[in-house]
């Protein structure tokens, strides 16, 4: 036996063209349906996910507060204080009412939520236009 004369056993497989139509179509060896049998990029972008888990909240977003304003209610000053005290952020803090902000003393703003019947004197706190109208009713003010 020469060389020329070796023949193999079995006959040659004829390799499957899939994806040209006919039975062998189909899926076209990817599975079937969803993100990962599609063409091109095979998986979303991280940052995508990212996005997706955030809520989305409508409108325009300029009623957010300052990240170093503290805010406090008339009805937490009309059970905190005495009549004729004077308000400020510092004595604010020394009465627990507020926290120090990165080791400072944050700006105060005083909002109108609740009744006020004591006199108070504000120096260096803001105040809603609610909250004033309250504390000059009551016989305060607003320095």
């Amino acid at each position: 036996m020469q060389l020329h004369e070796l023949k193999p056993k079995h006959k040659n497989r004829t390799k499957k063209r899939v994806g040209r139509g006919g039975r062998k179509g189909t899926t076209s060896g990817h599975g079937s349906k969803g993100q990962k049998s599609r063409a091109g990029r095979k998986m979303v972008p991280i940052i995508r996910e990212l996005i997706k888990k955030y809520p989305k909240l409508k409108g325009y977003r300029t009623f957010r507060f300052e990240k170093d304003t503290a805010v406090v209610n008339l009805e937490v000053l009309e059970a905190k204080t005495k009549d004729g005290e004077t308000i400020n952020p510092e004595n604010l803090v020394k009465k627990g009412l507020v926290n120090n902000i990165k080791g400072r003393t944050p700006k105060v703003k005083i909002l109108g939520t609740g009744k006020i019947t004591k006199k108070l004197v504000i120096e260096n706190c803001t105040a809603s236009k609610t909250a004033r109208e309250a504390i000059i009713k009551a016989g305060g003010s607003i320095k």
